[in-house]
């Protein structure tokens, strides 16, 4: 059976949604929990994909979290081995540093339902099943496009939401596995920043519940034909 293998940082921000496609397409999934688990090279040696997911700490806080290091020098390697890769969020920001773009605080944070602004290169891949469709947003940080990264999708407050730096390897800055019946963890786990944002917690529940089953359904239906046209 194939592997996917997910490094993760807080136990709430899972692949979620994206488990169903990836079972259904064969794959075994487990988690190498960041921080508490080495993230030597091994970590991803026999897997067919690896996945960084999201957290709520930053690219350039190696300092306070040094783990972070051993992690970029991690996704460094598996882009120059030209494996499949998918990082979300965190994930995303530590594959553009690793390709040696700058990562950033933006303009605001953008926390919340929304959608993105695909690119022509964006409508052209699997990224065009989430056309019109809504997706969580969580983030404070941004990043300047890698050398050679083709921009996939844009908001009004992130330029840089999605690059393919090579076939089978995609940086998402927003959350498309999100399973919307998860997002109370995320209003849990996350409380403490959205009341620094100043950021009603029952809006975000509210537009879940209205907006949850379109965002799964393209979720689903972008990872599968990402795994089907990308990864296999």
């Amino acid at each position: 059976m194939k592997r996917c293998v997910a490094v993760q940082h807080v136990a709430f921000e899972s692949l979620g949604a994206f488990v169903e496609p990836l079972e259904q397409a064969g794959y075994a999934v487990s988690y190498v929990q960041a921080g508490v688990v080495p993230l030597g090279p091994d970590v991803w040696r026999d897997a067919a994909l690896a996945v960084v997911l999201g957290g709520p700490i930053g690219v350039n806080e190696k300092d306070r979290y040094p783990f972070l290091a051993e992690e970029q020098a991690l996704v460094e390697a598996r882009l120059a081995s030209g494996r499949p890769l998918l990082g979300v969020c965190l994930g995303a920001q530590l594959m553009a540093a690793a390709l040696g773009a700058a990562v950033y605080p933006g303009p605001a944070k953008e926390i919340g339902w929304g959608g993105v602004e695909l690119t022509p290169a964006g409508m052209s891949g699997p990224l065009a099943e989430l056309a019109g469709a809504p997706v969580l947003h969580w983030h404070g940080d941004t990043f300047d496009l890698p050398q050679g990264g083709a921009l996939l999708a844009s908001s009004r407050l992130t330029p840089h939401q999605a690059f393919r730096p090579g076939k089978g390897q995609l940086a998402l800055q927003f959350h498309a596995e999100m399973d919307p019946a998860m997002m109370e963890t995320w209003l849990i786990g996350h409380c403490c920043e959205l009341a620094a944002a100043g950021l009603d917690p029952c809006a975000i529940r509210a537009d879940a519940q209205k907006l949850g089953a379109a965002a799964r359904a393209a979720g689903h239906a972008f990872f599968r034909r990402w795994l089907a046209e990308e990864v296999e």
